[in-house]
């Protein structure tokens, strides 16, 4: 069973930086698509960023140029760097690893910026 935990969420206020990471158990890390995703209050929750396997990253376009991921498979661990946040970016910051079909996610992580 794969379980996600994420940490490094806060309280920042705008034009800051966060790094939040996400520590995944299990041997199939190497394998798996890794994703952050972020639900603010009533809204839905929508992609950040995504690595595949191979590294290749994907952004959706509000956080293009401030926010990058990685990853580190030897520490089962991948990373979302956010740069010069911006209020809008206040949400629920949750892990997601998609393996062969299946997604599994974190229990996600609050990040607030105060403008």
């Amino acid at each position: 069973q794969v379980q996600l935990v994420e940490s490094g969420g806060g309280l920042v206020q705008a034009g800051g930086s966060l790094r939040l990471s996400c520590a995944a158990s299990g041997s199939i890390f190497s394998l798996s698509a890794m994703g952050w995703y972020r639900q603010a209050p009533g809204k839905q929750r929508e992609l950040v960023a995504q690595i595949t396997r191979t590294s290749s990253t994907n952004y959706a376009d509000s956080v293009k140029g401030r926010f990058t991921i990685s990853r580190d498979n030897a520490k089962n661990t991948v990373y979302l760097q956010m740069n010069s946040l911006k209020p809008e970016d206040t949400a629920v910051y949750y892990c997601n690893l998609y393996y062969y079909y299946r997604n599994y996610w974190g229990q996600g992580t609050q990040v607030t910026v105060s403008s």
